[in-house]
């Protein structure tokens, strides 16, 4: 019948099959419990009939698709010896269906249908056909998968169950069929057998148990492939593996090893250029879930897995796996604790791969410095070393209870942003001297800094870490007792340094000083005997001894040098330092000071200074100048300007004072280095010039206020200023902005800092605020605003002189900064009217007796090169004169000297509004 070609009666009767096993799969709850399968025979094998040998072959795509649909469950129902008969014909019918549909996902369901069957009446004809069941299997698996097809993804599904069928009852033909794939070079192959092999472990754990040390053998040349893919396969296979026992068996070292391999690959590194891949399922992120999973949730691994990890922490090739790995050893490591001391404490003796306390200490110290790199290894790290404490010292466990949750919660009050790198390693270092102390014992001392020199290489590509590790060791041998330890160490690190590595410079130096803390001979003799060693050639003089290096690399060790010799003098003892500081240490740093290395240069004046600020004795003062003088005047390269004045401020503090001309020397010179040079650039990539520049300009403003600091009285502050005073009418508008950003700070500086014993006049304050109230309409708006600051800390010193206190708000001196905001715009009128306006408080505020100097100081205002200013000093005099002009009717000498000022500024300037003004108000005053 027309009927029974249809799809829809196939269709039938797959639902009818379906029903039928649904049915005698669940016979307890049937209506009628004596039905059986047999029942169904004889009306299924007709049908059967009709469908494989006729409807199968029909041409038609979608009755096909039906038929074999239907064959999946009807091959249950078939009679044992039926089925048994028809397998030979029916498995490649059904397999040769994969080449006339795209679309398998059908075929493979009921080729697994099919399998089952055959399995459950314990069919001979599989064996025949298995070769070819793997292969066609196999081929079907190795087909990329998309990700937005459902059905190709269904049908991997339902090919790999059909594996499983095949595993369970031909364990060792689909091994050896599988395995030999693995040693294959093509890619799709090789991943299509990797997933298979995961899913019989998976699957078929009973049938795979006999063969785990062949499975294991066969993983050796995936594990070499470097394939992205590939390598997301081997690690699913090694989870399978890890829960069904086979990281157990010898070999399963390599699998474990493999995953801390993938843990540890660069971010940037793990994917292949244009892969879709996202970053969840790159090989790093998978590795790093699966290796936590396997240590969390899978318990037969606890034994695996504790404490081989911890061979892990050291070697360099690991480092990028160290978060991960901290984090599954901290879970082991507490479930250990939880089983007792005896299975928590680690036999190192006994193992000898895992690395010592000493090693674990220094690795997990050293890391710690660079918290937030590698998904925040500085808390996973100092989690381990907390929770490793028994295995580390027994007398660390009180200290470390309190010490090291501190630790982490400043971690997690910051950010990298947030995080002061400075402070964070004092406080490490902190950590370290205290553990130190606690432990106090020096042969674990001594082993632990023995452990720190000879993880030192390990850190060259990481100049951070590396340098910390410098400061670790010297911390560790400061607290040691042996002097034989120290001095041979100190031998070392001078031999082993890379000097050619500038950054190292500072840890090798930093080490060396806080050494001498404790050891300041053995420091300083090490020093010397480096020098003298064979390694400089036996040539005489402390710093001429590298006739055989080039001079580069001598400048270089050099440098290093001159750095130890500043941080020992920095870190040694007061009470020893005075004997050794000009005998071994400055007579050494002089040495090299008509170097014209820039390096060397700047390793010498930073040197310098920390001498300078270790010591407070008489010395040979001021060699920084020179360097000053050497830097080339119209451009800021380096921060030798910076580092050589920041040493002067040191110098100018110790005792004796300087004489007078040494003092307007240093300050010319310094001044004349950085006021003169160019502009800042402005154009974009400039923030590192534009930082060097701000770092100079802060180092001249310490050392001014350095000297400020050693006088200061209304005398002492007019000296200073005198010295701005040319920088201040300079007709350059960036040197006359830079000089008032530094008389502001000068002026805030002497304000805070002023200490009044008694009621003393002010007697300058006419002729600093006669010199910098006209700049407040300077053609620069930064020059304006830093004159408005400038004045008004003028006011605030009088009143201080007059006896008011620190915290007074006078309420006339406190109308100047709200009109910063009209010296913004460039309109002259709203210009010269808050000069009027700051002349008028400026009158309220100013004493008779500083009057007639304002003015005078004013008149010369009068001449100056920029019109704004000149034009601001005639608004201010006529303000002052209108105000004040009453009191000054006695005072012929100023009417003298205005009236020349007059005539030459009239003369320049003939027809100058403000000045006809000014000569009406002073003829007025005559007039009076």
């Amino acid at each position: 019948p027309v009927l029974l070609l249809s799809p829809w009666a196939v269709a039938a009767l797959q639902r009818f099959s379906e029903s039928a096993l649904e049915y005698l799969a669940n016979l307890d709850q049937a209506p009628d419990p004596t039905v059986r399968k047999d029942t169904f025979a004889a009306d299924l094998s007709s049908a059967y009939d009709i469908l494989f040998h006729h409807w199968l072959q029909s041409r038609e795509a979608k009755l096909r698709l039906a038929v074999v649909e239907a064959l999946g469950p009807m091959s249950h129902l078939l009679p044992g010896d039926k089925l048994e008969e028809q397998l030979p014909k029916l498995l490649p019918g059904v397999l040769a269906l994969y080449k006339k549909h795209a679309e398998a996902f059908h075929v493979s369901k009921s080729l697994g249908q099919i399998l089952e069957a055959a399995v459950s009446v314990g069919s001979r004809t599989l064996e025949v056909q298995l070769d070819t069941l793997l292969a066609t299997l196999h081929a079907q698996i190795c087909v990329p998968v998309e990700s937005s097809s459902p059905l190709v993804q269904s049908n991997q599904k339902e090919v790999l169950r059909c594996f499983t069928v095949l595993a369970c009852c031909s364990p060792d033909r689909l091994l050896a069929f599988l395995l030999p794939k693995l040693d294959t070079n093509n890619e799709r192959l090789r991943v299509g057998s990797l997933q298979i092999l995961r899913h019989v472990i998976n699957s078929a754990a009973a049938q795979m148990e006999a063969n785990k040390p062949f499975i294991l053998s066969s993983m050796r040349l995936p594990l070499l492939d470097t394939n992205n893919k590939v390598k997301r396969a081997v690690v699913q296979v090694i989870s399978a593996m890890a829960h069904h026992g086979y990281l157990e068996q010898p070999g399963g070292e390599a699998m474990i090893e493999y995953i801390v391999q993938q843990c540890a690959l660069p971010p940037e590194q793990e994917l292949d250029p244009g892969s879709a891949d996202a970053p969840a399922d790159s090989v790093r992120a998978v590795s790093v879930r699966t290796l936590y999973l396997v240590s969390t949730t899978v318990d037969r691994m606890s034994d695996v897995l504790w404490p081989h990890l911890l061979q892990f922490l050291t070697p360099v090739r690991f480092t990028g796996a160290l978060t991960p790995l901290c984090r599954s050893l901290v879970h082991l490591a507490l479930k250990r604790q939880e089983a007792g001391a005896d299975a928590f404490l680690i036999q190192f003796d006994a193992h000898v791969n895992l690395p010592s306390p000493y090693a674990i200490t220094t690795r997990l110290l050293a890391v710690s410095c660079n918290p937030y790199l590698g998904d925040g290894r500085g808390v996973a790290s100092l989690r381990l070393l907390h929770v490793l404490h028994p295995n580390i010292h027994p007398l660390l466990g009180q200290y470390w209870e309190s010490a090291v949750p501190l630790l982490l919660k400043h971690l997690d009050e910051h950010t990298e942003e947030t995080l002061s790198p400075k402070e964070w390693e004092a406080r490490l270092l902190m950590f370290l001297q205290d553990t130190l102390a606690v432990v106090s014992d020096n042969t674990w001392i001594c082993q632990l800094s023995l452990e720190m020199c000879k993880q030192l290489p390990c850190y060259n590509g990481a100049p951070r870490e590396k340098n910390f590790l410098y400061k670790c060791i010297g911390a560790t041998l400061r607290a040691a007792s042996s002097r034989e330890v120290v001095r041979k160490h100190l031998r070392e690190l001078l031999e082993t340094a890379r000097y050619q590595e500038e950054a190292e410079h500072e840890g090798l130096a930093c080490c060396f000083g806080i050494c001498a803390d404790s050891h300041l001979e053995d420091t300083l003799a090490q020093l010397e005997d480096f020098v003298r060693s064979d390694m400089s050639r036996k040539s005489i003089g402390i710093f001429n001894i590298f006739k055989d290096r080039s001079e580069s690399e001598a400048d270089r060790v050099r440098s290093a040098l001159v750095l130890c010799y500043g941080h020992v003098a920095s870190q040694a003892p007061r009470e020893l330092l005075l004997a050794k500081v000009e005998s071994d240490i400055l007579r050494n740093m002089f040495q090299v000071f008509s170097t014209k290395d820039p390096t060397l240069k700047q390793c010498l004046v930073q040197g310098l200074c920390m001498v300078s600020q270790a010591i407070h004795t008489t010395l040979p003062r001021l060699p920084p100048q020179e360097f000053i003088r050497a830097e080339p005047p119209d451009s800021l390269r380096t921060p030798i300007r910076n580092t050589a004045m920041l040493t002067c401020a040191c110098l100018v503090s110790l005792e004796p004072a300087l004489e007078e001309q040494a003092q307007a020397d240093v300050v010319h010179g310094c001044l004349h280095s950085v006021m003169a040079l160019p502009p800042e650039p402005q154009e974009e990539g400039a923030d590192c010039q534009e930082l060097l520049y701000l770092d100079t300009m802060r180092a001249l403003e310490n050392l001014l206020t350095s000297l400020l600091r050693r006088n200061m009285t209304p005398q002492g502050l007019q000296v200073m200023v005198e010295h701005l005073s040319p920088w201040i009418k300079s007709p350059r508008a960036h040197e006359r902005a830079r000089a008032l950003t530094l008389s502001a700070s000068l002026l805030r500086y002497f304000l805070e800092h002023l200490r009044v014993s008694a009621l003393v006049p002010f007697h300058n304050l006419g002729l600093l605020v006669g010199l910098f109230s006209p700049r407040c309409a300077d053609l620069w708006p930064a020059s304006r605003q830093e004159a408005v600051d400038c004045v008004h800390s003028l006011l605030y010193l009088q009143l201080a002189y007059e006896g008011f206190s620190r915290d007074h708000q006078d309420d006339v001196a406190e109308q100047l900064p709200p009109l910063k905001d009209g010296l913004v715009h460039p309109d002259p009128a709203t210009l010269f009217h808050s000069c009027h306006s700051i002349a008028q408080i400026i009158a309220k505020r100013l004493p008779p007796d500083q009057l007639i100097s304002l003015l005078l100081t004013m008149f010369e205002g009068l001449g100056d090169p920029d019109k704004n200013c000149s034009r601001a000093a005639t608004v201010m005099i006529n303000c002052l004169l209108q105000e004040r002009g009453s009191a000054l009717l006695e005072k012929a000498q100023v009417w003298g000297q205005a009236g020349l000022l007059l005539e030459v500024r009239v003369g320049a300037q003939a027809g100058d509004r403000a000045v006809v003004l000014l000569e009406v108000r002073v003829g007025q005053v005559w007039a009076r």
